[in-house]
């Protein structure tokens, strides 16, 4: 069960009279309330409190619960003065500068006592205004917008803005107990606010609402118990923030140990059978050759060797460090004039860096004609070539995907082709990048839109293995991360 609802169960469970056994030794609660009538009347009397309307007897049909014998339900105007206090006006700073006297807001409320009140008022506020002092232990509940029924009791006298009304509780009446039971009927409360944009319970409702009473006694034990329990709920309420920031986390920090191992070459045993990736390279490197003879793909610059201390770790005997752009064909792409009509409404996919987020690329951005292939010189890159997004806003930088559909792309991305599919596996290369992606983020230039560029793509190290175990690599990733995705889902 959930700390809050855990809290909302305990608290209605002690407001029906089942937290703590009842005591047939108690004075019942109907006692109590003539002494609370005779307190009333004297205060009226004194001139300490208004008198007011009648409240409305209470009708079968508005009680919620039965109660054990020797409680009653009273309205909770019946239990206490409750008023609400005001504003005095901004303009006359000789309201509030040098003021001494606490006024507090609804945002000052906490649902725990009330220590401190940054802002104040003078007493010519005091003098000149509706404001009241209200006393110490006051129970406030807020009854304006997203505050409703947010509580706070009192430790120094304040007085308080128009959102906020107060309660002085009668002598009989524990003002814990009132405090509880509020916070069990926050919900309830909130559900009559009045109003759109600033929903808000009236005094008038407040004081209308009813309110389960114990004796005195019972009021003082269940008081007594809650303020044992609830601390321990606040607890388990930590721990359980916690273990869900844990569980949250948990899922990632598996993949991101999975592709660690995977390309550590820890996940799968190694076959000393397997060819070395020495061997394999020696071919992509052929038919590369022999594609830029061709024409089919452009001779570049060499890359520069790799250093020993550019080497982040070492790798099985078989596998060998590489440049990703020695043994694969990257490019990128451009965006077509947007003013020009003819180059949109085709039937070309073209891609951005926004579709980088999904695990395949399998829809288009947008799609354009063979005329702005044509003008731009883009190039239509085939299915299974890997997107990796160069720059973009949030977490895009550095996300990679798969083509499932021949597509051109934007400047904001780079497109990697293995030279043959069946020696370099392109899923293989995928799981790297994301294994390396925060690695990646950290290459980028630039300030207002940090980014990457097709170079420092081309120079990325990757660590081959041999083909017969990449294959052996990415099934047991698949099963792995089949299970992590399972596990996450559960915890949702």
């Amino acid at each position: 069960m959930k700390a809050d609802t855990l809290k909302k169960s305990i608290l209605q469970y002690a407001m029906q009279g089942k937290l703590v056994p009842q005591d047939p030794n108690d004075e019942p609660a109907s006692e109590l309330l003539k002494r609370i009538k005779a307190e009333k009347e004297q205060l009226i009397k004194d001139g300490k409190i208004k008198k007011e309307k009648h409240l409305p007897p209470i009708t079968q049909d508005e009680i919620p619960y039965d109660i054990p014998q020797g409680w009653q339900w009273v309205r909770l105007g019946d239990i206490g003065d409750w008023g609400a206090g005001s504003t005095p006006n901004r303009a006359r700073t000789d309201y509030y500068f040098n003021g001494t006297i606490p006024w507090l807001k609804t945002g000052d409320l906490n649902d725990s006592f009330i220590t401190e009140i940054p802002e104040k008022i003078t007493e010519l506020a005091l003098e000149q205004t509706s404001v009241k002092i209200k006393p110490i232990g006051s129970l406030l509940i807020a009854m304006y917008g997203a505050t409703i029924g947010k509580l706070g009791i009192l430790t120094i006298p304040a007085t308080t803005n128009q959102a906020c009304c107060a309660c002085v509780a009668f002598q009989e009446i524990e003002t814990k107990f009132l405090f509880y039971y509020l916070l069990s009927e926050r919900d309830n409360l909130r559900k009559r606010g009045d109003g759109g944009a600033q929903p808000n319970i009236s005094r008038e409702k407040i004081i209308a609402y009813l309110l389960p009473l114990p004796p005195l006694a019972e009021q003082k034990r269940i008081v007594e118990k809650l303020e044992e329990i609830l601390p321990l709920v606040d607890e388990y309420g930590k721990n359980e923030e916690i273990l869900s920031e844990m569980n949250q986390k948990l899922p990632k920090q598996i993949r991101q140990s999975i592709l660690q191992y995977a390309v550590q070459g820890k996940l799968v045993v190694q076959n000393p059978q397997d060819e070395p990736a020495s061997e394999l390279l020696k071919r992509i490197k052929a038919e590369k050759e022999q594609l830029i003879k061709d024409g089919k793909i452009k001779k570049e610059k060499p890359l520069t060797p790799i250093t020993q201390d550019e080497i982040p770790y070492d790798l099985p005997q078989g596998w060998q460090w590489v440049r990703l752009g020695e043994y694969t064909d990257i490019g990128t792409g451009t965006t077509p004039s947007t003013t020009n009509t003819n180059y949109y409404q085709g039937n070309i996919p073209w891609i951005t860096s926004s579709s980088t987020g999904k695990k395949f690329i399998d829809s288009a951005d947008k799609l354009i004609t063979q005329e702005a292939v044509d003008d731009y010189n883009l190039r239509i890159y085939p299915v299974n070539t890997l997107i990796i997004a160069l720059y973009g806003q949030g977490k895009t930088r550095g996300q990679i995907s798969e083509l499932l559909i021949p597509s051109a792309i934007n400047q904001a991305c780079a497109a990697i082709n293995s030279i043959n599919q069946n020696y370099l596996l392109n899923s293989y290369i995928k799981l790297v990048f994301q294994k390396q992606y925060e690695e990646i983020r950290t290459l980028a230039a630039g300030c207002a839109q940090p980014n990457l560029n097709v170079g420092k793509i081309k120079n990325t190290l990757i660590p081959i293995p041999p083909l017969a175990e990449q294959k052996r690599i990415v099934a047991k990733i698949e099963e792995l991360l089949n299970l992590v995705n399972k596990l996450e889902e559960k915890e949702v």
